[in-house]
């Protein structure tokens, strides 16, 4: 087997001793293999492959600012079209073994901090075969999708008592806001806007606390930035890119299904 010679790798690690570990190792495992520099972040790491565009990345768990985890699913999201086909991932962790067992099931790669030499070796190997025989790219795509909703599911949070009112407030007043008139909620910066056919507010709260306390059959996860309540789509038009342009009733605003949560639209 001829190993790739123009292959790259990006390592997000926050822990400086684990990234200059891991990348001296990768050199002498794989010696044609460019490393970029590390990304001590979620946020770098995201922003750094996006640019860069590598074909191996390897990404712990647990980073400030994004998640492994999340940094995947932003990049499933947001990887340029037309762009270098989506680069093979490897997740660095420290999780238990009932979490080691989800990534099996997944054929997703994974290395266990500190990360054991034989155990890098047996996963450059099995890098360098996929990258000599990779599957055209949408179907490589279509598959590392798969493996990610997977592991999203295996990593939410437990349902929480449901969510009946957002209380939002704005100076001293604050709104009360039933949530089945909520058309959508959307990430802003640290904020959520809670639209309504009639008004929008902002919540200092996150996606990721809201999301296990609202019904998932009443409110669809569109994008990581996005949740919808379905009743409220009026059509889904599936665009080239394999995302998905949804129009809601009676709100002129039309949102984006990513690539990672388009499945949810299929005809019957």
């Amino acid at each position: 087997m001829n190993t790739p010679t123009t292959a790259t790798a990006l390592i997000a690690e926050d822990e400086p001793l684990l990234a200059t570990a891991l990348r001296a190792d990768l050199a002498a495992l794989w010696p044609a293999l460019k490393l970029l520099p590390t990304a001590a972040d979620g946020q770098t790491a995201l922003d750094t492959a996006l640019a860069l565009q590598p074909e191996v990345c390897f990404l712990d768990i647990r980073m400030p600012a994004l998640s492994g985890l999340e940094v995947a699913t932003a990049l499933a999201e947001d990887w340029p079209d037309g762009g270098r086909p989506f680069p093979l991932l490897v997740f660095v962790t420290a999780y238990d073994q009932y979490a080691l067992q989800a990534f099996d099931a997944q054929a997703v790669d994974y290395l266990v901090k500190p990360v054991q030499r034989d155990r890098l070796a047996g996963c450059v190997q099995r890098l360098q075969q996929r990258l000599a025989q990779r599957s055209p790219p949408a179907e490589a795509l279509a598959q590392t999708l798969d493996q990610l909703r997977s592991l999203l599911g295996q990593a939410a949070a437990p349902a929480a008592p449901r969510l009946q009112v957002i209380q939002a407030q704005v100076g001293s007043l604050v709104h009360l806001v039933p949530v089945d008139q909520v058309l959508y909620f959307e990430a802003a910066d640290k904020y959520v806007r809670v639209v309504t056919a009639e008004r929008e507010h902002l919540i200092r709260a996150s996606l990721r606390e809201l999301l296990p306390q609202l019904d998932p059959a009443v409110f669809w996860q569109v994008h990581r930035g996005t949740v919808v309540q379905a009743r409220n789509i009026v059509s889904a038009r599936r665009e080239e890119s394999g995302k998905v342009t949804l129009t809601l009733a009676g709100h002129p605003e039309k949102l984006v299904a990513s690539r990672l949560y388009a499945h949810l639209f299929k005809g019957m």
